[in-house]
This record gives structure tokens, sequence and C-alpha cells, in this order.
């Protein structure tokens, strides 16, 4: 026997008295008709569990509760025979649990994931045996919860009756993650694996939602991610990052690979510096190996990790989340298909609203544009309302961003015209049309409101391989970028900056208003003919179009006309001539030769970035005080 085994009967000696049998355990300690718990994920403790459904004919009328059980475990298997021998009640729907559910053999109870300790300590609802899995005690006699804490710490703190399945195998994790031996009523002896967990193959489309979601996230930030496919793809698009902070209810593998590359530091956090904060881990052995032990991850119940509060405390923190569906006014589903239930609430809505106090916080949603029915049908995940029977788990009120793989809707404190067409741009393309209708249907948007739509009457898809970002001679950065229909707001803005003699020299004629009218066909361009390049220039949240460079198509095939307009504030600083340089890029990737446009003499700077841009002007002639010019893109 070697030294560690040697301790570990030692200390197990001291506490004889409470070793029982697997048998002895549930039929001394669960009695008919009573309420258990029974330990949550990938900690479940499977051979107290087998057990229990081997003797349920025995113990009549238990209910049983959980928390995103994971296990392949059928409680109803053919060997009882008896289809309502278990009552179960989760508060998260795990795999083993769904169909039961679905068919109502099971309960589903909708609760905020910080809040569900808080119905066990208040009394509110009675616990009568826990049903744990724990490490070995150490030698002051402390087992530690291993790698689920969440609400199953404060749940068997609660419990009349503690039974704990003592595997060598379960992982030590620190941090409020301990229950004294002297608490634990009976335990078992148990050896078997830990539960793994793994979230399938990421596709192409969970990629390139990630590379979005990446793009918000800034370095320092502390991130959380929620259970799903997509938030967990989004930790290899984050290599590239600096400094990177964790406070999460869960995370998986992706995040071990960035604390070994030096992206997942915690040493900026302002909370809990230098911890990455969960409340428990789903994943391989891998991750659980690196819980093992490791000062540097601490689990906390998830009435802590998952108080708004606290998160709010974590200055750029960020959540990034899945859902089901969202409605075009920004109602987030996540729980339900339908009326049937799918998963829970979760920690979603604490970390929305955690994220979304915290300072420079971003509460992120993602989901892929569409599904695929079972019966091959292709639907849209971006729907004009909720399918019926739906839950709202993220209100209109908490919703910040939304990102599917064509790009990112930002909602928060956008009115719903505005909201309407972030969504639809985000929306998959064989589906904008029809959620247009519903909008205009509903009065939503204006009764004329159009999309991009090309030559052939498909819609334009939005070029992205267009952003580029651009530091000015003054230091700053803007984002350059082709116009979206989005932007009608901040291009009327950046028209009415303009003053009398600057809309004179921009449109020959002092403009007095640029309605809805004129501006809409500005924003839904063919990207495949015309091109307008609006800088972006962001500030503590907030966007502003400062300068807006385009071509359009004219009667001959080869010709485009160029037009240029910059906020005065944002004029010397070299924004015209990249607009200029980048729209002759753009221009011969679609097939234009040369480029023409007319300006007003007076209009001297224009001129002079003409004249000097090194092009070879084919075309100047004078007429009425205008200059006329073409030149030749090669």
């Amino acid at each position: 026997m070697d030294d560690s085994k040697k301790d570990l009967s030692k200390i197990l000696n001291n506490y004889i008295k409470k070793q029982v049998s697997f048998e002895v355990a549930i039929k001394k300690y669960i009695a008919p008709g009573n309420r258990i718990f029974i330990d949550s994920g990938c900690s479940e403790p499977i051979d107290l569990t087998k057990k229990l459904i081997e003797l349920g004919p025995q113990l009549p009328d238990i209910e049983i509760l959980h928390f995103l059980s994971l296990s392949d475990l059928d409680y109803y298997e053919t060997a009882t025979g008896i289809e309502d021998l278990f009552r179960h009640n989760a508060f998260f729907i795990g795999k083993s649990l769904r169909n039961y559910v679905e068919i109502g053999q099971a309960d589903y109870t909708p609760m905020l994931l910080s809040e569900i300790p808080k119905l066990f300590k208040s009394g509110k609802m009675h616990l009568d045996t826990a049903l744990i899995q724990v490490t070995p005690p150490d030698r002051y006699g402390f087992c530690s919860y291993g790698i689920n804490v969440d609400i199953v710490k404060p749940i068997t703190e609660s419990a009349e009756k503690i039974i704990a399945e003592i595997n060598p195998k379960m992982p030590r994790t620190l941090g409020d993650s301990f229950i004294h031996i002297d608490d634990i009523d009976a335990f078992v002896l148990s050896d078997h694996d830990i539960i793994e967990f793994t979230y399938g193959e990421i596709d192409d489309v969970s990629i390139r939602i990630a590379k979005y979601v990446a793009s918000l996230i800034e370095d320092e930030s502390t991130i959380q991610m929620g259970i799903g496919q997509i938030p967990n793809a989004v930790t290899e698009e984050l290599i590239e990052k600096k400094d990177l902070g964790v406070h999460s209810e869960v995370f998986s593998d992706g995040i071990v690979n960035l604390v070994e590359e030096g992206v997942i530091t915690c040493k900026k956090k302002t909370l809990h510096k230098d911890k990455i904060i969960c409340s428990f881990v789903m994943g391989s052995k891998k991750l659980y190996d690196f819980v093992d032990d490791n000062p540097m991850v601490e689990f906390h119940p998830s009435d802590y990790t998952n108080d708004p509060f606290i998160i709010s405390q974590n200055k750029k923190q960020v959540a990034i989340n899945a859902a089901l569906s969202v409605d075009l006014t920004g109602q987030v589903n996540s729980d339900s298909l339908g009326h049937l239930f799918y998963s829970g609430i979760g920690g979603q809505v604490d970390f929305i609203r955690g994220a979304g106090r915290a300072i420079n916080g971003k509460p992120i949603m993602t989901l892929p544009s569409t599904a695929t029915l079972k019966n091959g049908t292709v639907v849209s995940r971006i729907v004009p309302y909720l399918q019926p029977g739906s839950g709202v788990v993220i209100t209109r009120g908490d919703i910040h961003y939304v990102v599917t793989e064509w790009g990112i809707a930002y909602l928060y404190g956008k009115s719903i015209r505005e909201r309407v067409l972030e969504m639809i741009n985000i929306a998959h393309p064989d589906f904008r049309e029809e959620l247009l209708d519903h909008a205009k249907k509903w009065k939503y948007v204006y009764s004329d409101q159009t999309l991009p739509i090309s030559i052939d009457g498909r819609i334009s898809i939005y070029p992205e391989k267009y952003e580029i970002l651009f530091k000015l001679k003054n230091g700053e950065v803007i984002k350059i970028r082709p116009v979206k229909p989005t932007d009608e707001r901040m291009i009327q803005e950046l028209h009415y900056s303009l003053d009398e003699k600057d809309r004179y020299l921009r449109f020959f004629t002092p403009i007095k208003d640029f309605r809805h009218k004129k501006i809409q066909p500005m924003v839904n361009i063919d990207y495949s003919t015309d091109m307008i390049l609006v800088g972006e220039y962001s500030k503590n949240g907030e966007e502003q179009i400062i300068a807006l460079g385009a071509f359009f198509k004219t009667l001959d095939p080869s010709i485009a006309e160029l037009a240029f307009v910059v906020h005065r504030d944002w004029r010397g600083f070299g924004i015209t001539k990249f607009l200029l340089n980048y729209l002759v890029q753009i221009g011969k990737e679609l097939n234009y030769r040369s480029f023409t446009g007319s300006i007003l003499l007076e209009n001297k700077p224009m001129l002079h970035i003409i004249n000097s841009s090194g092009y070879l002007l084919k075309l100047k002639r004078i007429e009425g005080g205008v200059t006329i010019f073409a030149f030749d893109l090669s």
C-alpha cells in the first residue's frame, strides 16, 4: 500500500462507523415519499444512483431533484417495470431527463441559478437527503465537492441527511468548496471515472459566430461562457488576446488551453485578481487534472458566482450565452422549443444582467441563423415573434448584443424600428424579406422600407471582407466598412452636421433636409455594383459615422461616379485620401475601369486630393464653375 492510500486509510479509520454499504446507504437514509437531491452534472454519484434505481420499487413516491443530469443512467429502465416510480424535478434539463419531461414523467422548475440556493436555505423547499460525490478527506477531515460546487454545497448544507460517495478520482478543487466529514451522515467508497463531457466537433457556422464574438472582446476582459457549442468555440478565437480573466458559472477545456498559452492570466481583474472564479466545470480528464488542487481556480456556490452584483464588479465583464431563438424586438428564448421544455434558465439572466451593469461590460447572446427540423425543413431562428409556449428568458430590456454567423446586432437603447433592422441584418438572407414583411405589417418600420437587393433580385450580402481599421494622423483609429441598412440615422446625423457652405460644395445646392426617402437609397445598396464606405468612430460605446466615401454605377458599366463627405471636425487627417485609394481597390475588383466626378472650383481641398492622387487623369474640363474629371483605375 503506497503512502497516500495509507494516509487515506488512517483518516477513514477515524470515521469507520460512517462507512456503509451501498444498499444500507439507500435503505437507511431514504424513506418512501422523501425528497432527495442527486449531485449535479459530471459529479453525479454514479454508484449511489445505480443502487437507488435498483432499490426503487422499495421506495415509492421519491421526488428526485436535479441540476443538469448528464449521466446515461435510465431511471425508468424496464428492470423496475414501474413508470411512475420516481418523480423527477429538474432545475435545468439535461439529456437523461429531457425525454421524460417531454412525456410528462418529470417536472421542470424554472429558476435563476443564483436564486436556487435561497430556496433551500430559506426552508421554502425542504430536503430530506442529499446524495453527493466528494474527494477523500484531507488530514483535517475536509472533503472537496470537486468539480461541482454550484447549488450542491448550499443544498447539501440544507439537507437533513447527507450521503457521500467518496471517490479518489474526484479532483480536489479549492475555494468555498469543502464539507467536513463530521457533517456527512454516511459514506460509501467508490472508484469510478468522473463523467466526461464534450461539445462535439465545432462546425463552420459556430466558427463564424465565434469570430464575431471574439471581435467584441477587448484585452483585459473577464469572460463568462454558458453551456453550448458556440460559447465554447469562442475560446479558440481568443488566442491573440492579452490578460483575459474568467468569472463564469462553468468553463471547459478551452479555458485550459488559453491559460497554457498565456492568454488568460487574470492579472487585470478588478475582483479576485489572479483567480479564475467558477462554480462547476464540464469537460475532459485534461480539464479535471487542471483544476485539481490548482490555487489559480476557485470554486464558489452559484449564489455567489452568479450574483449579478458580484459579477458587475468585474470591469469589462463579457457574458457569452446561447439562445434557441430571438424575435425581431430582442426577446430571447433559451429554454424551450415552443411548449416543449428543452434546457433551462441556468445562469444566463444572472450574467447578462451582471455584465450589463459592469463598467464596459458586454452581454452577448449567440445563435445560428437557421435550424433544420427533423423533416429536413430549414427554419429561421431570428423570428418575427416567439413560437407559442416559448419562454422569454432574456427580455427586450436586458438584451445588448445578438450574434449570428451573419454578423453582430447591437440592440441596447435602440428603438423597435432600429432593432428590427439590426436583427434582419443578421438573419439568414433567405428569410430577410419575410421578416421585413412582418415588420411592415406591424408598423415596426417605414412602409417603404427596403433591403439591399442585387441586380439578380436576391438579397445583397454585406461584404464583410472590406472592413478595415485605419489609424489617423491624430492617432485615433476608425473603422472603415461598407454601409449597412442600420446606418440610416448616423448618416443623417453626418449630413446634418454640415453647414450651409459644406452642403453647397457637396451637393451644388444648400440642401435643407435629409429625410428617410433621401437617405434610404444610400444605406440599401447593391454591393456588387455600388460601394459606400463609412468611417465609424467609437468612443465609450457610442458610435458615430464621421466620413463617407462612395462610388455608384453609371450608364457606362465600366465607369463609376465618386462622392465624399467628411465631418468638419475630422478633416485634415487623411481620411478622404485613404477612402479614395480603398475605393479604387474595390472598384477594380468590381471590374470598373475608371472613376469620374464633379467638383466645384471653390472646393479646393477636394481638387487637391484628386490632382495629387497619383492616378492618371484622362479627363479634366471646367464647365460653369465645375471641374469634371475622370481617371483610369490602373
